[in-house]
């Protein structure tokens, strides 16, 4: 087996946070009176907490002074924390601690690349730190999905080329960051989502070993010949 870069998104891929970004974000749009949905959720998912707000003021056409703005971002994570403080190892993904143990059997290097700011904790709180050889999350870039920056950073860190590295992501932001990198894109959700990805996996109950196994030996370009 070659070494690859196995890189992972945090939220939807590994735990299932997104239900808590919701109720924190639906409490700050209430706050403000602005009705938001669980399809505008979505369209939050892999991008920053700043990009976010500003899209949930955008819908209910409000602006806000910078003051106010910071302020409000504060209290979202401060809600969003006071969830995950509540996280346990049962919140992991079905099946996603048997891929990370796989690839770990086979001395293949895993990373972190998530927007989140809250990724260390979270995989603390889930005993999934130690999993992984290196994480870059929303503390280490500047520039958010779909730039590249995060899987970038995190294939350097693992000391292995971009076009030797494979992106398990849920996001279509992330999925777009994954093939601008030139690292092969795992979608993990519903194909007509991610249908920019190279696969599409409805979650890792689906992803075998021997799946694991045949893209270890592919790069990105090699795709077109399979």
């Amino acid at each position: 087996m070659i070494k690859k870069g196995y890189i992972f998104d945090l939220d939807g891929v590994i735990v299932d946070t997104a239900k808590y970004h919701y109720l924190a974000w639906k409490a700050l749009a209430k706050s403000i009176g602005i009705d938001f949905t669980p399809e505008q959720n979505e369209q939050l998912k892999g991008i920053s907490r700043e990009r976010s707000l500003k899209k949930i003021l955008e819908w209910g056409n409000q602006t806000l002074p910078d003051e106010v703005f910071l302020k409000l971002m504060a209290q979202k994570n401060e809600d969003y924390l006071s969830y995950i403080a509540k996280m346990n190892h049962s919140e992991i993904l079905p099946d996603v601690t048997k891929i990370l143990n796989y690839l770990a059997k086979q001395d293949q290097p895993i990373a972190l690349g998530s927007a989140s700011k809250n990724s260390r904790q979270i995989l603390e709180k889930v005993n999934l730190l130690n999993q992984f050889d290196a994480i870059v999350d929303g503390n280490d870039v500047t520039q958010a999905k779909p730039n590249p920056e995060v899987f970038l950073k995190a294939a350097k860190k693992l000391k292995v080329p971009a076009e030797d590295c494979v992106v398990f992501e849920d996001a279509v932001a992330g999925i777009q960051a994954a093939n601008a990198a030139n690292m092969i894109s795992i979608g993990i959700g519903e194909a007509s989502v991610l249908h920019e990805a190279d696969f599409v996996f409805k979650d890792f109950t689906e992803i075998s070993s021997d799946f694991i196994d045949k893209i270890s030996n592919l790069k990105k370009k090699d795709l077109k010949k399979v």
